[in-house]
């Protein structure tokens, strides 16, 4: 039995869904072919031309009809493990003991109040991340409207063996025989659990889709009703891409047939590294908000089985992440922003890095908690200041569990314009981040109330 029909098996064997396989199996073909999913600068022009979300004249009346059939979609299925978390990152406490979930959950009500929408939140979870999920979720009982649920699984694949190409065996433990296929699995999860006609049946044409860990993409009617404006069956939120955005995905368009393509740093050939990084260039970063024509995706799903054509993502990595020595395995994984190049018509709109506030690292963590940012009554995060730039010690602070320790207690940075730190230092209370402000050396207190500057800290 060959490396696909293997995989196979042990994915109905699992109970994971038609749909689910077939992608996959298309996939797998594009693998075994040699296709990397690699997009060549000689292949594409730049994106140009994009529309900002400030200069657009949106009736009132459209935007509050369109924001009334939207339903906000957010992907929950990370475990946040590259900041040593073993449960769903959205349940990290960010803004006091409020988590990612609690403020999305106060953004999505509040959006209701001010609009009368129904607004429901529907998450994507991974098998990791739905009971406590949706256990954190039971605080908020107004969220629930009728005819849609709180959420839908994610699909699983299994891992593949670099050599061969066949389904991975890892006793030690075997879940870690299985990855999640990348977030492009949104369109085949939406498909098979049922929920993309339960949204449309219960009356709800637009899905606005972001990340949980992305607090800055929260209901707005005008993005709603631009969208339902252009008739454009998708859409994607972009930004322009600063120094720190070099590394990142970015839109470009294929000069074969005028498509805009999405392009991650996974699907650069290594030649075209610095073409890619030229932010002058290749100005706008996707921000993974996306807007979808909740009736053109399942007429495309309809048509295709669930299987959407998009391209291929190959990631090689050890079965065991956290052990180097363990077998080198390839996972099959998608883009959800790829969609893009599958449906006609899909449009971009340019929006502010205010609805773009990942937290990736504790770094972002840190200015997310820090009172860079106020709070308004829709529970938006609005900026008082610059974000600064932060950068602590990996070898102390890149694990939560380290951070928190250090950290209890979160330093103002409203007049810090970055923060470096090396070595092991515990902030206390009331602690005051001024300018360009560093520490050095093996570590120690930073005390209460104290300064802390470029000269050091100051009692």
């Amino acid at each position: 039995m060959n490396g696909l029909a293997l995989a196979q098996r042990k994915m109905r064997d699992a109970d994971v869904p038609p749909a689910a396989v077939d992608v996959f199996s298309r996939f797998y073909g594009l693998l075994e072919s040699g296709s990397t999913g690699i997009v060549r600068e000689a292949d594409v022009d730049p994106l140009t031309d994009v529309p900002h979300l400030d200069t657009l004249e949106v009736d009132d009346a459209a935007a509050a009809d369109a924001l009334a059939r939207t339903a906000v979609i957010k992907l929950n299925g990370g475990l946040g493990t590259s900041m040593g978390m073993d449960r769903a990152k959205s349940l990290l406490p960010v803004r006091g003991r409020r988590t990612f979930l609690d403020v999305i959950a106060d953004q999505v009500l509040a959006a209701r109040k001010n609009t009368g929408a129904r607004l429901p939140l529907v998450l994507m979870n991974s098998f990791r991340t739905r009971d406590d999920s949706l256990a954190a979720l039971a605080a908020h009982p107004a969220l629930a409207v009728d005819g849609v649920p709180l959420d839908f699984l994610q699909n699983r694949e299994p891992k593949l063996l670099v050599d061969g190409l066949t389904p991975v065996d890892w006793p030690a433990d075997p879940t870690l025989e299985w990855c999640p296929p990348g977030h492009g699995d949104l369109y085949p999860a939406l498909y098979s659990s049922g929920v993309l006609t339960a949204l449309l049946d219960a009356g709800f044409r637009y899905a606005s889709v972001s990340n949980s860990d992305n607090l800055g993409a929260t209901p707005d009617a005008r993005v709603a009703g631009w969208f339902a404006a252009t008739g454009a069956p998708f859409a994607a939120e972009v930004a322009r891409r600063t120094p720190a955005d070099r590394k990142g995905g970015h839109l470009v368009v294929r000069r074969s047939d005028g498509r805009i393509v999405l392009r991650e740093s996974a699907q650069t050939a290594p030649e075209d590294a610095d073409a890619a990084a030229d932010i002058a260039a290749h100005a706008y970063f996707n921000t993974n908000n996306l807007w979808l024509d909740l009736e053109a995706l399942a007429a495309e799903l309809d048509r295709t089985g669930g299987v959407l054509d998009l391209p291929l993502i190959r990631n090689e990595k050890n079965v065991d992440p956290t052990d180097r020595t363990s077998p080198k395995v390839v996972q099959i994984e998608s883009a959800m922003g790829a969609a893009i190049e599958v449906f006609d018509g899909a449009a971009v709109l340019e929006v502010g890095r205010e609805r773009f506030l990942p937290v990736k690292t504790t770094n972002d963590l840190l200015v997310l908690r820090s009172d860079v940012y106020d709070e308004d009554d829709a529970h938006r995060l609005v900026a008082a200041v610059p974000a600064p730039f932060v950068d602590l010690d990996p070898a102390h602070y890149a694990l939560v569990g380290g951070f928190d320790a250090l950290v209890p207690d979160v330093p103002s940075l409203r007049a810090a314009t970055s923060l470096k730190v090396r070595g092991r230092w515990t902030f206390g209370p009331d602690v005051r981040v001024v300018g360009d402000a560093e520490l050095v050396g093996d570590g120690g207190e930073v005390p209460a109330s104290a300064t802390l500057d470029a000269a050091g800290v100051h009692a």
